[in-house]
């Protein structure tokens, strides 16, 4: 059974061997598509097709950065540095400073940025670097579904407590409406019945009561809470079930607003236009935590 994530999340695995110290780190946010960014040192560049592939069938849509930060390290567990080119990058900004007339502060915690400084460019990449940095990746795969799978879980919470809410509005539609129509065709009869005497005329009950049930036909909004709660017991479950939940959800979430605003649209009366506008701005909130979902 599919589980349930939300699109927003951060995944991170720290490795270690007696040869790499490696680091990769998971970002996301909403996305219509799955849109998968790298940012991989030269070494892991060759293993980029089978990271993406692995990393496809973690996800189906979102936008994702995925950051691999690579140190090699020497026998005695030091971390080797060119200290060759870091010297002559400082010399130039330090040369760049003087022609601008300004003082160069050397920082040297923006070398630990620069990946060239840390492997040497004669390395080639290996299976077994390949091997490594793929099970890293898994990891970090693992901990930011776990971060997804928990977010869900609170959007999922959210989304429960307002079909709820919602759930209990459409009841008080339901109660209210058949006394919206009877007190409309009450009104209806009693205006007639006084423009009828003011012209000292009779009123034609048969006709009446044909115009009456057309009317009745126009306020009943019976048909549209019923499809109402069929789309809200259909939202349940969606969130229960979670393949491709996002856009189903979306998608049911429009059918529900289209519903209610004919029922605001047929009920011309102030208590149930009330709820109706309580309903369709939950429908709005509902709709913006979805967009969350994968």
């Amino acid at each position: 059974m599919k589980i349930l994530r939300s699109m927003t999340g951060f995944g991170r695995s720290v490795r270690h061997n007696e040869r790499y110290s490696l680091i990769c780190e998971i970002r996301s946010v909403n996305g219509r598509f799955l849109d998968i960014k790298w940012k991989l040192p030269a070494l892991l560049r060759p293993f980029e097709s089978r990271f993406e592939k692995t990393a496809r069938q973690h996800a189906a849509r979102g936008r994702v950065e995925i950051s691999f930060t690579l140190q090699e390290i020497n026998q005695k567990g030091l971390v080797s540095f060119d200290h060759a080119q870091a010297d002559a990058m400082l010399a130039e900004l330090k040369n760049l400073a003087e022609k601008r007339g300004e003082v160069y502060q050397i920082d040297y915690n923006s070398l630990l940025k620069i990946p060239t400084l840390w492997l040497g460019n004669e390395e080639e990449a290996s299976e077994e670097l390949g091997e490594f940095a793929q099970e890293s990746l898994l990891t970090a795969l693992m901990d930011w579904n776990a971060s997804r799978e928990e977010e869900a879980k609170a959007l999922k919470t959210d989304l429960e407590n307002r079909f709820e809410k919602m759930g209990g509005w459409l009841a008080q539609i339901n109660s209210m409406a058949p006394e919206v129509k009877e007190n409309r065709f009450q009104a209806v009869r009693e205006r007639v019945q006084e423009i009828l005497q003011r012209m000292e005329a009779v009123l034609d009950e048969s006709r009446f009561l044909q115009e009456i049930a057309l009317m009745a036909d126009k306020l009943d909004v019976s048909e549209e809470c019923t499809r109402l709660e069929a789309h809200m017991k259909r939202l349940s479950e969606l969130l229960d079930n979670a393949e491709d939940a996002g856009r189903k959800l979306d998608f049911t979430l429009q059918e529900c607003f289209r519903e209610i605003n004919t029922c605001g649209n047929k009920v011309q009366d102030f208590s149930v236009s009330a709820i109706v506008v309580d309903y369709k701005n939950e429908l709005e909130k509902c709709r913006e935590q979805v967009q969350n979902l994968e």
